[in-house]
């Protein structure tokens, strides 16, 4: 018995773009979620009167739930069907997000983020699958590309929604407005979104979960929290000495167990492997440009927040238009060259931004975002419907995850990377000097602004060498097992 997600019947082919918007619709608020807290963190820390590094934990639980979760979701979803867990993280979200909005303390708040993380997992890791089963490959590019664009929709809107609410709203509000986004998501993709078969004989690998978990929430908190730890401290070496050594045990594990949760042929296939790798070196490229550009107009041009959404609109808005038609393309010509030339272009435009001075007007900074949405959105439709095609049907769940976790876990790192080049070089920031900047401390900072540009510009560059090696055409794949991670035949990809 097959799963019925992974297969389009009639209803699905018939209406696939219907379920394309169902998917798009639930996923949009991940992104959303992730971008419009940072705008009102202050207005947080001023309500419950807290520090900014106890506040910094909302986003941060955040994130270290989504990347701990995913790959079990998108295990479960090829036992149980997609459908089932993707509709459950929508009911779970919007009750995360309604608890959110009545905490009445810090603590509270960072318990519900951390929930509100673990159920948008869920839609997260099994979107991409979802969308992969109902479209044939000539589509599939162009499935993908549309689908992208509810990612940077969601990135474009977070920051701006999040400068209406902190201006005229309640810091409420910006969790309140998820719940009737996913009633709505709930309603349609139950209606449109195929039904799955919970598939016989299959279990969950408990051991392999628990070390997965385990692993990514080690990895992901020392990227995101090593600055203040120390990146060679006892603790901070500690928890990168632990990460490694779950990382060698899950990959021990996984390699003897019957039905691992994460099935390690998978990566014998070379356009599958170095695809992956180069949309992790891709998303650090782009936090570095996500996380550094706000700080850069309000601590070095004084702009306000409502100022600093609108400009990072012009990223957003690029790649939102790109996408699409990059990944339409992609299923003509393929993905090797679309690849390529988006991660040049992305570094292109970080070399741009590093040559920016205190002078710089709100369009010298809007063009040169656009430069880099540009890129972003050439690369990111071809390289997503890559490593989907590369992926046997029944393994699409843990497909889907292993993007998100490569999205996920790029974002924490290229933050990670960018704030240690610049706090190594103007470290006033990290010792309670607030900005706005000014006189030596501006020349300091902008000077960590330029360097730290041009370290997610030699990312961009990597991204596009992984590509390279990410070979096309026919090659000899395994085609997994769903029983064992050592049974393997050989076809044609």
């Amino acid at each position: 018995m097959t799963d019925k997600s992974s297969k389009p019947g009639p209803r699905g082919e018939k209406n696939k773009w219907m379920i394309l918007s169902a998917v798009m619709l639930g996923v949009i608020m991940g992104p959303i979620d992730g971008s419009i807290v940072n705008v009102v963190l202050p207005t947080i820390a001023n309500y419950f009167q807290t520090d900014y590094a106890l506040v910094q934990w909302v986003p941060t639980i955040y994130l270290l739930a989504i990347c701990s979760f995913i790959l079990i979701y998108g295990r479960l979803g090829d036992m149980l069907g997609y459908k089932r867990i993707f509709l459950t993280g929508l009911v779970c979200f919007a009750g995360a997000s309604l608890l959110c909005g009545l905490s009445r303390n810090i603590w509270m708040l960072i318990i519900f983020r951390a929930i509100q993380g673990t159920t948008v997992a869920m839609q997260m890791a099994l979107g991409l699958a979802i969308v992969t089963s109902v479209f044939h490959p000539g589509e599939r590019g162009k499935a993908i590309g549309i689908y992208a664009t509810a990612i940077a929709l969601g990135l474009m809107l977070g920051p701006v929604l999040g400068g209406i609410i902190a201006q005229y709203l309640s810091w409420r509000f910006v969790f309140y407005i998820n719940v009737p986004i996913a009633a709505i998501a709930l309603i349609w993709g139950g209606r449109m979104i195929p039904a799955g078969e919970k598939k016989p004989g299959q279990r969950l690998d408990l051991a392999g979960a628990a070390l997965a978990f385990a692993y990514l929430f080690s990895i992901v908190l020392y990227a995101n929290r090593g600055e203040t730890l120390g990146w060679f401290s006892g603790w901070g070496l500690a928890l990168l000495l632990s990460a490694i050594g779950l990382g060698w045990l899950f990959i021990y594990v996984e390699r003897k167990t019957a039905q691992p949760m994460l099935n390690l042929q998978i990566f014998s296939n070379r356009r599958f492997s170095f695809a992956c790798l180069s949309s992790l070196l891709n998303f650090m490229g782009l936090y570095t440009v996500v996380f550094l550009t706000p700080w850069f107009l309000s601590d070095a041009l004084h702009r306000d927040v409502f100022s600093v959404g609108m400009v990072m609109m012009a990223f957003a808005l690029l790649t939102f238009f790109v996408g699409p038609l990059s990944g339409a393309l992609s299923d003509r010509i393929g993905y090797r060259g679309l690849g390529t030339a988006g991660m040049l272009i992305h570094a292109a435009g970080l070399v741009l931004l590093s040559r920016l001075g205190t002078g710089a007007g709100n369009l010298d900074v809007a063009w040169r975002l656009a430069v880099c949405g540009c890129g972003a959105g050439m690369f990111q439709s071809p390289i997503n419907s890559a490593v989907m095609g590369s992926a046997p049907a029944q393994f699409r769940g843990i497909a889907s995850s292993l993007l998100a976790v490569m999205r996920n876990t790029g974002m924490a790192f290229g933050i990670a990377v960018a704030g240690a080049v610049v706090y190594n070089l103007a470290p006033f920031t990290t010792r309670g000097y607030a900005g706005p900047f000014s006189g030596a401390h501006l020349d300091i900072f902008i000077n960590g602004l330029h360097w730290s540009y041009l370290t997610g510009a030699l990312f961009s560059l990597l991204s596009a060498t992984a590509v390279l090696f990410a070979k096309a055409g026919p090659q000899r794949t395994p085609e997994l097992s769903i029983h064992s991670s050592r049974t393997a035949t050989t076809t044609s990809e």
